[in-house]
């Protein structure tokens, strides 16, 4: 390890100039900055990596979805590195990319069958992050029902439901109780009011906790919990949000986009981009939940080590979460004994 860290000072020490000359751009998709999400957290990394080599940096905000060839192409005039944040900027980014041969571009939350050799995108094993949350939900609920609030049902949301799901089928089956979900989806990521009108729905029809997984719309979610007070709780996504509402957010389900940007931005720096789709889960510290720094006394010490015990698991290959609806469907339980 000493010898890795020694290579890659003397890597910094010879090319810094060179460093110091590129510039990386981000363009937002239309949640912008602000969302406290990935769009927040994929910023968080840039700037992370810009500090560490003295890149310049810009972010570009799309207001709408027609901005975004626009804005990535621009942002392709100018830089070194182009980021395109979210996956419904999917088919724009490849179209731009290909157009710049000469820049560099990274995807956030977006995959591609085909290799584009300028292109390297990260996707993220959100199920698995999620499962633990549907685990902690099934053992916090006093009522036995939950609640998830989407945004729009594309992949990476559906993940986080599937995810979700398993973990509180997971519960219920080494637990003998039985949990209801109720599920909907503000079929936006925009919009806080829309999550929290869903959210104040699902705890009026008995949930006291819901999980997000909305963008933006999610901070109406934890607004809508902050206002029902003690004994219920939201649950946050890809950053770190329990900070938004202290004790009312009983840990947030992480996704690490500010590691992934980071990785890009050095990848490129270091001269060992990698095109392609890269996929990052527990194990590669991807995803996984906070350290519940407002909630963690509330948790009773029995389900925390559950919850460390079945992590293990997840990293060690030897439980495996649905990442499809057909794979939720057929899901079967685990013969799980914990070593205690």
């Amino acid at each position: 390890m000493k010898k890795l860290f020694f290579v890659l000072a003397l890597m910094l020490i010879f090319t810094l100039p060179a460093f110091a000359a590129m510039k990386v751009i981000m363009v937002t998709d239309v949640g912008g900055l602000g969302d406290k999400s990935f769009n927040d957290g994929t910023w968080e990394g840039i700037q992370r990596a810009a500090d560490f080599l003295g890149l310049e940096t810009e972010v570009v905000q799309s207001h709408e979805m027609s901005d975004y060839i626009p804005n990535l192409s621009n942002a392709a005039e100018e830089a070194d590195i182009v980021f395109g944040v979210g996956f419904m900027m999917q088919d724009q980014l490849a179209k731009v990319a290909r157009q710049y041969p000469g820049t560099y571009f990274i995807g956030i939350d977006i995959s591609y069958e085909e290799t584009i050799e300028n292109v390297a995108t990260y996707i993220f094993k959100e199920q698995q992050g999620a499962f633990l949350v549907g685990y902690l939900a099934a053992g916090m609920t006093e009522t036995n029902k939950v609640g998830f609030v989407g945004g729009i049902p594309i992949p990476p949301v559906e993940r986080f439901r599937y995810g979700y799901e398993a973990g509180i089928r997971v519960y219920e089956v080494i637990k003998g109780k039985t949990i209801d979900l109720l599920k909907g989806y503000t079929n936006d990521f925009n919009d806080p009011k829309k999550g929290k009108d869903l959210a104040v729905s699902q705890f009026a029809a008995g949930a006291d906790i819901v999980f997000h997984a909305a963008g933006a719309c999610g901070n109406g979610v934890i607004e809508a919990a902050a206002e029902m007070g003690e004994g219920y709780f939201a649950i946050g996504v890809d950053s770190n949000q329990d900070y938004m509402a202290p004790g009312r957010v009983l840990t947030s389900s992480l996704k690490r986009v500010d590691n992934a940007a980071y990785q890009a931005v050095l990848s490129v720096a270091l001269g060992n981009f990698e095109p392609g789709t890269h996929v990052l889960g527990i194990k590669d510290n991807g995803v996984g939940i906070t350290e519940m720094e407002y909630t963690k006394h509330l948790v009773p010490t029995e389900l925390l080590n559950e919850l460390d015990y079945l992590k293990t698991l997840i990293k060690e290959d030897k439980l495996v979460v649905p990442e499809t609806q057909d794979e939720l469907d057929a899901f079967v339980v685990p013969d799980i004994e914990f070593p205690w």
